[in-house]
Order: structure tokens, then C-alpha cells, then sequence
């Protein structure tokens, strides 16, 4: 598997951990890489997207409140609410990954851990913020 893949996966179980679990981060990896071997590129990549999706969790979610149509962040499933976290952070602060790789990874991640509508859910989602964000200047949208 492709360690940024598989960092991803890693990365999507450990949001949803943190979330429902009520753990802090530190707590969340430490019981998630207890049972688990993976390499040093997949654990410092997973370990980063959390990290930096939950120190930007309310302009995070802010983005995502603001181009989801009817769409409450609370009422979305916590699998898809994760994904889309992680896909607006890589969005924002891992330049180096276009935009609609991001997505693919995304509509992945979401029909392995997601419900049956969630890949498009999240291309819905994703693919109106990708247009709005190409639309404005980046400096606006980042604190």
C-alpha cells in the first residue's frame, strides 16, 4: 500500500478516535500504534494530518459548515465529517499534493469507513470547496 494512502487511513481512525473517544492526541496514538506496525514515513505523515487537522479544527470547519448546502457539521456522520476535516487541512497546508489527488484519497478513504452515499458526499463537499478556494486568494483563507 502507499505509505501516503496508508497514512491517510491511519489518520481518518485516529480523528474519529479523538472525536468520540474524548481522548487528547497524545492518548489517541498512543493507543492506536500500541497493536500496529507500520514505517516511520506512514506514522510522522499520519501523526502530521492529525495534528495540524485538530489545531485548525474551527477554520476547518468553518469551510466546511460555509459550502455545505443544508448541511449542519453536527448532523453529518463522523466518519464523513473526519474525512472531510483532513481533506480541507491537506487543502490548506500540504501545497505539494494537488487538490483533486486530495479528493481521490478522500472518496476513498470514505467508501472504506464510510455509509453507501459518503464517496459522494464528500466529492460534493470537496469538489465546491476546490472551486471556491481556486476562486479566492489564498492569503484570505488562511489565518
Amino acid at each position: 500500500m502507499d505509505p501516503r494512502h496508508h497514512a491517510r487511513q491511519c489518520a481518518v481512525q485516529v480523528l474519529f478516535q479523538i472525536e468520540l473517544g474524548g481522548q487528547n492526541v497524545d492518548e489517541a496514538f498512543s493507543l492506536y500504534w500500541h497493536d500496529r506496525s507500520v514505517g516511520q514515513e506512514v506514522r510522522e505523515m499520519a501523526e502530521r494530518l492529525v495534528r495540524g487537522t485538530i489545531s485548525r479544527k474551527q477554520q476547518i470547519d468553518r469551510l466546511i459548515v460555509g459550502i455545505s448546502e443544508h448541511w449542519r457539521l453536527e448532523r453529518m456522520a463522523a466518519v464523513d465529517r473526519n474525512i472531510l476535516r483532513l481533506a480541507v487541512y491537506e487543502f490548506l497546508q500540504e501545497p505539494c499534493t494537488p487538490r483533486i489527488v486530495v479528493i481521490d484519497e478522500a472518496i476513498d478513504l470514505a467508501k472504506k469507513f464510510g455509509g453507501e452515499d459518503s464517496g459522494q458526499f464528500v466529492n460534493g463537499v470537496l469538489d465546491s470547496l476546490r472551486k471556491s478556494l481556486e476562486e479566492k486568494p489564498r492569503s484570505r483563507l488562511v489565518p
